[in-house]
């Protein structure tokens, strides 16, 4: 009897220890409990396949862009959709479309080091995650080490020297800022519910390259089950201008489109800045509401001694133009996710301004 209990015990261990390998270790297919904790390191969860800094996707595991991008200290960002098995999103015209429980944004935000070059290599900062759970997203924040193996989980936020060098072949320097999970929540918030702000069909409605061809991103969605509901005729003409390219849209189209990727997360009437009364969403159609001529809700050391948000034709005396030129902590837009100023982006705003009549 005694023996036959030792056993059992034996066996007993032996199985937990074989589940905990099963488990942490992984057969190679993505690996995710939406109702257990996160994990600490990124790659327990195999989103990707070989060295993980070559961010090869796994099966399942998609690649998309966004037609323009929300600037974030020239970083570049390589993205991600994971579903579980048999899971779609449903198609929504206008906002984020609603994505299943179990569904995670995979955001890798790196700088090549030559700009020019991008064969020369690259280091990843951090990667983002947002998972969808039961009852809301959770925005998990992973930071690489200086040995591109692996990613940490962090909630405290952090801060990062980087150096590389721009299109133009001048070597810059980036205080780069990772937020904590607190600051995640300001931008990622529509009437106070934490939601992701890129994945709507107007910004995802190109082309991309995949691994078996060039595809229009919601078409391929819809062909491997992750979209249901997009209708390909009711959006022939539903999306963004690309910023930097002149034959997307007209220099108004694609200014306001930039303000709308950078700032309506917020500027909007279920945005945290919902009581500047300055809603930067391309449905607006009332002038005041990109603030043409509207005099800030709150003056003071942020308007730079301006009285307009706007003024037409003169982009020098407009408040936008003016926080959007500042790296002041206490002056700049946005007020997270950057340092510097998006010199080019700068220069369309000024653009569109002094065009106005």
């Amino acid at each position: 009897m005694k023996k036959v209990s030792i056993a059992a015990i034996l066996l007993s261990i032996t199985c937990v220890i074989l589940f905990n390998q099963c488990k942490f270790s992984g057969d190679g297919k993505v690996t995710l409990d939406v109702a257990a904790k996160p994990f600490e390191k990124l790659s327990q969860y195999h989103f990707f396949k070989g060295s993980l800094k070559d961010l090869i996707p796994n099966e399942k595991v998609l690649p998309y862009d966004l037609i323009t991008s929300l600037f974030t200290d020239y970083a570049h960002k390589s993205r991600f959709v994971w579903m579980p098995e048999g899971a779609a999103a449903t198609y929504s015209k206008d906002e984020v479309m609603e994505f299943p429980v179990g569904t995670v944004l995979i955001k890798n935000f790196y700088y090549p080091h030559d700009f020019r070059d991008e064969s020369k290599g690259k280091r990843i900062l951090e990667t983002r995650l947002l998972v969808k759970r039961e009852d809301k997203w959770d925005a998990l924040d992973y930071v690489w080490n200086n040995e591109q193996t692996d990613a940490a989980l962090n909630i405290v936020g952090d801060s990062k020297k980087v150096d590389f060098i721009n299109p133009e072949g001048v070597t810059r320097h980036i205080d780069y800022s990772i937020p904590n999970k607190n600051q995640c929540k300001n931008c990622h918030n529509l009437n106070n519910v934490q939601m992701p702000i890129g994945p709507k069909v107007r910004y995802l409605n190109k082309d991309f390259k995949y691994t078996d061809g060039v595809r229009n991103q919601l078409e391929k969605w819809t062909e491997i089950g992750y979209l249901k509901g997009y209708e390909k005729e009711e959006n022939l003409t539903n999306k963004i201008a690309d910023v930097f390219d002149e034959k997307t849209g007209s220099l108004e189209e694609r200014a306001k489109s930039y303000l709308e990727v950078n700032c309506a997360h917020c500027h909007r009437k279920e945005g945290s800045a919902n009581t500047s009364g300055l809603f930067l969403l391309l449905s607006e159609k009332n002038p005041e509401s990109w603030g043409i001529m509207k005099s800030p809700v709150a003056a003071g050391k942020a308007s730079g001694n301006n009285l307009y948000d706007i003024v037409p034709g003169k982009p020098g005396e407009s408040i936008l133009v003016y926080r959007t030129e500042s790296d002041d902590p206490e002056i700049r837009m946005p007020e997270l996710g950057r340092s510097v100023a998006h010199a080019e982006a700068i220069i369309l705003i000024k653009e569109w301004i002094a065009a106005m009549k």
